[in-house]
């Protein structure tokens, strides 16, 4: 993996550069297996450093459903990267991939926790490096002013039940606690932690079940009565919070291949080659630039950016020729680099576009390219004005352009 990065990093790759690398990546992946590689990543780090929604949300179905519902491929290799979100944004996902592709198949090289390890478990194969992992599926839900998970807190409401039963009463501490939630509170956490039981149940024994013929050590042939009761197995075991003890916990394809039937990706040199570049792109992209999420596929790109500080943007009117007519409206912005802390000059003009600028000569920012992305000159980070741009014109009611 070091060598990996380190290629990268020698070959002093912009954030334009890397976005091409990604999908000559998913070109290659999709000549060496046969099929057709679309990439779903969001960036963990900045869920935490920076506070932008990268969760699985119903936004996520909506761009996958337009970007997919046109394609003539009757395969697809879903790679994911998130930290989980909606169960019922990932079941939308699921039933739509199920509907447009007759085999949906998972690559998972990095994490894809909660709902989406829900959404990886409605496939029909699931092919994962020794550095991918999914996690535990117990829903999570809001109890009070903490997130806690549904299968604990099921737990405590039967054990205070049954204590209830036995004593004939509750300590004062645990009385209280109960008191503040209503029953259709307590209903509601069991039927998100069965959601996503019925859903994991469902799917397995549909779809990731259905070419097991034969148990690997016995020989013995697999009834449809032995699929379901393993299907039942498995959505048990991954909504078993008691079994993992934490919700972010990691579970690899050692801890998985005798239950699920996990393709090691490695065991392919070129094929894992492949694909922990892929890794390690996103990654790049990621760190590079105020990019959070991506949906990729050889020929076509989507990306959602986060906006940086700016000072408010304020218009300044000047009037080189002094008539009112010429009079150029000007939008004054410093931008700070997140990365580095450097802080860029950015001019913007009202009501006019780029040839206009050019034509007459007015001062623009070297650093930023056709694309709108200002490339910071000292630690090589890309930062994407279009939030910039779409913040201005929305206060300003003009359209701006900075180059």
């Amino acid at each position: 993996m070091a060598s990996i990065l380190n290629d990268y990093i020698s070959r002093r790759m912009g954030v334009l550069d890397l976005q091409k690398e990604l999908q000559r990546l998913i070109s290659e992946y999709n000549k060496h297996t046969g099929r057709y590689m679309f990439v779903y990543a969001s960036d963990i780090n900045k869920g935490r450093t920076k506070g932008v929604d990268v969760s699985l949300v119903q936004d996520d179905f909506y761009n996958i459903q337009d970007i997919l519902r046109e394609s003539d491929k009757e395969t697809i290799d879903f790679y994911i990267e998130t930290p989980g979100g909606s169960g019922e944004a990932a079941e939308e996902i699921a039933r739509f991939l199920r509907k447009k592709f007759k085999e949906v198949n998972f690559v998972i090289a990095g994490e894809a926790k909660s709902a989406g390890t829900i959404l990886v478990l409605s496939g029909d194969n699931i092919y994962m490096t020794e550095t991918g992992s999914l996690g535990p599926i117990d829903a999570q839900v809001k109890v009070g002013r903490s997130i806690v998970s549904a299968h604990d807190y099921k737990a405590w409401i039967d054990e205070k039940r049954q204590e209830a039963v036995t004593n004939k009463s509750l300590n004062p501490f645990d009385a209280i606690m109960v008191a503040q939630i209503s029953p259709g509170e307590i209903y509601g956490i069991i039927n998100s932690l069965e959601f996503a039981k019925d859903l994991v149940k469902e799917w397995l024994e549909k779809y990731k079940f259905k070419n097991w013929t034969k148990k690997h050590n016995s020989q013995v042939d697999v009834t449809p009565e032995i699929r379901k009761e393993r299907a039942c197995e498995v959505a048990e075991m991954f909504c078993n919070h008691t079994t993992w003890r934490t919700h972010g916990r990691s579970l690899k394809i050692e801890d998985l291949q005798d239950v699920l039937l996990i393709e090691k990706i490695d065991n392919d040199a070129k094929l894992a080659d492949i694909v922990y570049r892929i890794k390690t792109v996103i990654r790049l992209i990621f760190d590079m630039s105020t990019v959070y999420k991506m949906y990729y596929l050889e020929d076509f790109q989507l990306a959602k950016t986060f906006s940086v500080g700016t000072q408010p943007p304020l218009p300044i009117s000047q009037n080189p020729s002094g008539t009112q007519q010429n009079t150029i409206n000007i939008v004054e912005l410093d931008i700070q680099c997140p990365k580095c802390g450097k802080k860029h000059k950015v001019k913007g003009y009202l009501d006019m576009d780029s040839a206009g600028i050019k034509q007459k000569g007015l001062e623009t920012n070297v650093n930023i390219d056709e694309n709108g992305v200002l490339i910071c000159d000292s630690c090589h980070f890309a930062l994407d004005l279009k939030p910039i741009k779409n913040q201005i014109e929305t206060q300003t009611g003009k359209k701006v352009a900075f180059k």
